[in-house]
């Protein structure tokens, strides 16, 4: 100890500098690997949405309505379970059509890792295996995963091609990894 002391006491613009670098690439890289979220998780349970309520109809109208029967509940186009890939991620997925025409991605029983602007992506890659793959492909960004744990519904945007969109993918944006993917067959 009394030699460190003595080497900062004749190097004090040495140790200066040494003493900003390393707090500096603490900061940095606190800043970037957010270690803190290796032990924080959250949970969202959405409920599957419901068929629009039709509004209320006028009197001279309601006369001529027909009743129709209800609208079916949500089709399944496709779903799969989540892969495991850079991080622990367990769940389904589900490609919906919805009574109204527009599609939903549903996640159940999700279960992954906590990380730095994780996303969810619709893409044209096949899940597993080497996620550099995922970048080359053509992908929907259905918006930032909504919590580590839980039931999560994500609106895929009106005009959307989901032809050829074969997995969803938890994608971490900022270390270009796969935290896990699942296939829509």
């Amino acid at each position: 100890m009394n030699t460190l002391r003595r080497l900062i006491r004749t190097h004090r613009t040495f140790a200066a500098v040494a003493g900003v670098a390393v707090i500096s690439l603490l900061v940095v890289g606190a800043a970037l690997f957010q270690p803190w979220r290796l032990f924080t998780s959250s949970s969202v349970d959405e409920a599957l949405p419901a068929a629009p309520v039709a509004g209320s109809v006028s009197a001279e109208v309601e006369a001529t309505v027909v009743e129709t029967p209800a609208a079916s509940g949500p089709v399944v186009l496709g779903t799969g379970a989540f892969q495991s890939q850079e991080h622990e991620t367990t769940g389904t997925a589900r490609l919906l059509k919805l009574p109204d025409g527009s599609h939903l991605l549903r996640l159940e029983n999700l279960a992954s890792s906590d990380g730095p602007d994780v996303k969810v992506w619709l893409s044209s890659q096949e899940a597993g295996g080497d996620w550099f793959k995922y970048r080359s492909g053509h992908y929907v960004d259905l918006g930032a995963v909504k919590a580590t744990h839980g039931n999560h519904n994500y609106v895929i945007p009106a005009g959307t091609d989901i032809a050829g969109l074969a997995s969803v993918v938890l994608w971490c944006d900022r270390f270009s990894v796969a935290f896990g993917s699942a296939p829509l067959a």
